[in-house]
């Protein structure tokens, strides 16, 4: 008998969210490329795709094989092996899009591979299941900016090069409003935008009135396509980040938060680290809360087994009362009920005080 397929797969909602994030990125790219400046080699891209496909359908053949059940690309022919490869397709789209790495293109091949196979590494259990915590593009970019320090992140004018009299405006206005779009109807992450938008702005005010930082050269930078992207497309990934409102609330003003810090710190390529820091923390909060859950039950458990397994009190004479044992008492002056057949044996009488036993004959 074939083991029983207990892959995970996603609900419809998610699925339509991810097959849009594939359709926004690929299309963006397509517009960079031929449009926007982008100044990675036009190969690039079909050599993340590639990449990204076989890490992500080999890991996923190794993890079938040893969980026991069918991989998650099967049995929905060609349509279930493309949104098996959502995932994959943005992640490696992303790295390559928003790292630069000079002409070291394995160096963004490298980045990939630690974005797609750290879906598999870094897990926690959520609702029973594991479920990745690490958020992929963003971890792969901020593996490649710690390992090869003469890496950077793809520059501001990357994606508005070419554009000029107003129209640089209107590509984050596009990403805006498809942004809001997809994430307030499918992602449900608005909340999570609304915290991290709100707290970077403190965070700018904040730097400027304790260390002397220009406020509205800090703000300036959430008006750039590269911050909307990452509001819109890279914080907001729906499987790494929280659902629940002040979940979501909680991820937002941290890595905001976090950025400050960094950013105080003179850290570049601040975002980056601060979200693969919260990403962890919050990855250590579900293992924790796993932990607690199961200490909790088993000593529930355990509890249980002893209430279960201890012996039944018996009243002994001099002992507690009828009340206490837990036996109703018999009603005061009512004799007990004889066990004998009718007009075969003598029963005890009801007993006085100071008075004897008192018998009646047998029948004859």
């Amino acid at each position: 008998m074939p083991a029983p397929d207990t892959a995970v797969r996603h609900n419809p909602k998610v699925t339509t969210a991810l097959r849009r994030f594939a359709i926004s990125i690929s299309v963006l790219n397509i517009f960079g490329y031929t449009l926007l400046g982008f100044e990675q080699p036009w190969l690039w891209p079909f050599v993340a795709l590639a990449t990204g496909y076989t890490v992500e359908i080999v890991l996923e053949l190794l993890g079938a094989r040893a969980e026991g059940r069918a991989p998650r690309f099967t049995g929905g022919g060609f349509k279930g092996l493309v949104e098996f490869l959502f995932p994959a397709h943005i992640t490696s789209l992303a790295v390559n899009m928003l790292s630069y790495v000079n002409d070291k293109m394995w160096v963004m091949v490298f980045g990939v591979i630690v974005a797609v196979g750290t879906k598999w590494v870094l897990r926690a259990p959520v609702k029973g299941r594991m479920r990745h915590f690490m958020n992929p593009s963003n971890f792969g970019i901020a593996v490649i900016l710690v390992l090869f320090p003469w890496a950077s992140i793809a520059p501001p004018y990357h994606f508005t090069e070419y554009l000029d009299g107003g129209f640089d405006w209107l590509v984050p206005a596009i990403i805006i409003t498809l942004g809001t779009m997809l994430n307030a109807k499918l992602t449900e992450r608005m909340w999570l935008i609304l915290a991290w938008v709100v707290g970077f702005a403190l965070q700018a005010i904040v730097r400027g009135l304790l260390f002397g930082t220009s406020i509205p050269a800090a703000l300036a930078m959430m008006t750039g396509v590269a911050f909307v992207l990452f509001t819109n497309y890279m914080i907001t990934d729906p499987g790494t980040t929280p659902s629940s409102k002040w979940g979501q609330i909680a991820f937002g003003g941290g890595v905001a938060a976090l950025y400050g810090v960094l950013t105080a710190m003179s850290v570049a390529y601040g975002l980056f680290f601060a979200t693969a820091l919260v990403c962890a923390v919050r990855g250590a909060f579900l293992w924790t809360a796993d932990i607690v859950a199961r200490k909790r039950a088993e000593e529930a458990l355990a509890l249980a087994a002893v209430t279960q397994s201890a012996p039944q009190s018996v009243p002994r004479a001099g002992g507690p009362s009828g009340a206490e044992s837990g036996t109703a008492p018999e009603a005061a002056g009512t004799p007990a009920a004889c066990a004998c057949p009718a007009d075969a044996c003598a029963c005890p009488a009801p007993a006085n005080a100071g008075a004897e036993t008192q018998k009646t004959p047998v029948a004859a």
